[in-house]
């Protein structure tokens, strides 16, 4: 029974840390040759692993988003630790426009990027997401102030970006069993009250909606409403199955 155990609890760990990271199981499964220090072994050759699939993602076709930039970074170093800040290059060439864009309108604004893709393999899911398999997807955080109406550069109210949702309850779909629409009421609390700054959000909005090549964006409509990009033809709602997005801006190309 205990070895039963231990294969069942490395199995569940391997699916874990490959659904969250894409490379954690193989680390992990290295790091099962290991018997004492097995956490420091797993780090090494996490470590290892992520190096190399840095090195070799443009092979594949994607490519990293700066973990660190003047105009352009991700919101978290978790998403660089974690590999899920890759995109196509061309995906990667209108970020840094858009956020190039944001910077011009409001000197000083460094854009926030979220969840892109994973280094390899088209097709392969980066939960929670449903669509975020090719990178050709890519969240923006919003932008946000504090109580006097100062903009706070790199913050935003949850630690990840996400789940800090800018609607009260949900104005938009009725309650529903089976669906990807998380309310997180209970988190709602936890969070800092920073107001959302407006006029660097709507910029960025406009910015990546008059991008030539844009698809799509996704925007909860009374969002978008209230920050005056309603009409346009690329805003879309991705519908009452898939998660909210009044805590983010989803766009894809």
């Amino acid at each position: 029974m205990a070895r039963l155990w231990s294969i069942l609890s490395h199995t569940l760990i391997i699916l874990l840390l490959t659904a969250l990271t894409q490379i954690g199981g193989i680390a992990w499964l290295l790091a099962l040759r290991v018997r004492r220090w097995r956490l420091v072994a797993f780090a090494a050759a996490y470590a290892g692993l992520w190096m190399a699939a840095v090195s070799l993602a443009p092979l594949q076709g994607r490519v990293p988003l700066p973990c660190h930039g003047e105009t352009l970074q991700m919101q978290s170093p978790l998403y660089c630790v974690m590999l899920r800040h890759f995109v196509t290059p061309e995906l990667a060439e209108v970020a840094h426009d858009i956020a190039a864009d944001v910077a011009a309108a409001h000197p000083g604004t460094v854009t926030l990027a979220l969840d892109g893709s994973f280094p390899f393999l088209d097709g392969m899911p980066l939960l929670p997401h449903l669509s975020h398999h090719d990178g050709r997807k890519l969240d923006f955080a919003f932008f946000y102030t504090d109580d006097a109406g100062k903009y706070l550069p790199g913050k935003t109210r949850s630690p990840i970006g996400y789940f800090a949702f800018e609607l009260p309850g949900d104005p938009v779909c009725p309650p529903a069993r089976l669906t990807l629409r998380w309310q997180f009421a209970w988190l709602q609390p936890l969070w800092p009250d920073r107001p959302l700054n407006a006029a660097r959000t709507e910029t960025l909005l406009r910015a990546t909606l008059s991008h030539p090549k844009l698809d799509r964006l996704f925007l909860e409509p009374p969002l978008a409403a209230q920050l005056g990009v309603q009409a346009h033809p690329k805003l879309r709602f991705q519908g009452c199955r898939a998660a909210r997005h009044d805590d983010h801006i989803h766009m894809q190309i």
